[in-house]
């Protein structure tokens, strides 16, 4: 599709940025297909309004138009709404007559977050995009538009898969030579060593340590790499050790980051603990007490939840309302019988079991009411888009923290305090 004359000078903006949903008909539509800039790919909603669609610009940008690349499930009434915080919107389009096919809607207006508010469907079935495009004056794809992640112009070709750097997130409380990372038998602090020429592996995991290279406070990230494709995640289904944020660029522009948020990155441990003690009800405090200061753990991990536990019989209830007899912490941990049925595990960690399917895939309605797995939800609140894995189902709905994409060009991992 060629461009029009108004945004000829204008920069696409919105390929291969984070982008989130309402929900999504199944992990197939997830909302990332309709950024990556391969019209073979779309997005798919639920069959129901209202839905929407954001993206996240990682700053905030002047808007001058967005381009709608329509499904046959199209919307008939929308807006297009901009946001410096992800909470409060602004409309800069609006229609009652949606015409579906490729609409390019020129507009005006500013923010770091910019969403099709679909109110009213043109047919029986959801909204769905093949790309949505927002454009601007100036920049790119490749800097999410602040000082977080540095410079990536000195990062070195890979000749193996990807290249990784490793950068030193701690707000000053450990210098360069005492942030490690470990790989595969080998073992370096970034004063040494910020970068790994990584090969291609399957169900790897790449450690980080602080203070020694074998410390207590730790914690990984998960990848398989290809020769031509990485799959990773961020993950806190075992427990928090340390703030993990990673960023992927990839040779065609794809760029994206998942993990804690800057706001969790920049306040010491100590407030972080505190907030998720704050945050929890009673039965989950003890989770940031039984391995800390170095770990706050999943429940299901906790002896409290587990047989015997004050809080063994948490979940049994509301389980045996959707006909499923488990253990509250095989619940938490997707195990024994739930282990073949990530949607009934997700819907009963998330609160939404009992509720239509359409509405299990709508993170609006997670964790409203107990029991829900309130360690997992506080991951979300404090994640980046709020996506993370805070229990082994949550890419159920597209809600984890895991990234995919080919041509890896290179891995930005911050480690934080």
């Amino acid at each position: 599709m060629s461009q029009s004359p108004a945004r000829a000078a204008d920069s696409l903006l919105s390929r291969g940025r984070p982008a989130t949903a309402s929900s999504s008909e199944n992990a197939t539509f997830a909302a990332g297909a309709a950024v990556d800039g391969n019209t073979g790919t779309r997005w798919s909603s639920a069959f129901s309004d209202p839905q929407w669609l954001q993206v996240d610009l990682g700053s905030v940008r002047q808007i001058t138009s967005v381009t709608l690349n329509w499904e046959a499930a199209y919307a008939r009434s929308f807006q297009i709404q901009t946001s410096t915080d992800g909470s409060r919107w602004t409309n800069v389009y609006s229609t009652t007559n949606g015409t579906g096919g490729v609409q390019n809607l020129n507009v005006s207006g500013s923010g770091r977050y910019v969403r099709m508010n679909g109110t009213v469907r043109a047919t029986s079935y959801g909204y769905s995009l093949w790309e949505f495009e927002v454009y601007g004056p100036g920049g790119g794809t490749s800097n999410p538009g602040d000082d977080f992640w540095g410079s990536t112009s000195d990062i070195p070709p890979a000749r193996n898969a990807v290249e990784v750097k490793i950068l030193n997130r701690t707000n000053g409380k450990y210098p360069d030579s005492q942030v490690y990372w470990s790989f595969n038998g080998q073992t370096h602090s970034i004063a040494e060593q910020p970068y790994l020429d990584m090969p291609a592996n399957s169900a790897g995991r790449m450690y980080f340590y602080l203070g020694s290279p074998n410390g207590q406070y730790f914690d990984f990230i998960e990848f398989t790499v290809g020769n031509n494709v990485f799959n990773g995640n961020t993950t806190r289904v075992d427990a928090f050790g340390l703030k993990l944020a990673m960023r992927l660029h990839s040779k065609d522009g794809y760029d994206t980051e998942v993990g804690e948020n800057r706001q969790t990155f920049a306040e010491d441990r100590a407030t972080t603990f505190q907030r998720f003690t704050d945050a929890v009800p009673g039965p989950f405090k003890v989770l940031a007490q039984t391995q800390g200061p170095f770990r706050i753990i999943a429940p299901g991990s906790d002896p409290s939840f587990r047989a015997g536990g004050a809080n063994a019989n948490y979940f049994t209830s509301y389980a045996q309302s959707v006909g499923v007899n488990a253990a509250t912490s095989d619940i938490f941990g997707c195990a024994g019988s739930l282990a073949a049925n990530p949607d009934m595990c997700a819907g009963l960690n998330r609160h939404v079991a009992t509720l239509p399917a359409s509405q299990q895939s709508d993170p609006a309605q997670y964790y409203k009411a107990a029991p829900g797995n309130y360690y997992a939800k506080f991951w979300h609140d404090n994640a980046i888009n709020n996506l993370a894995y805070g229990f082994p189902y949550d890419d159920v709905a597209g809600q984890s923290s895991f990234i995919s994409h080919g041509d890896p060009q290179w891995l930005l991992v911050a480690v934080g305090w």
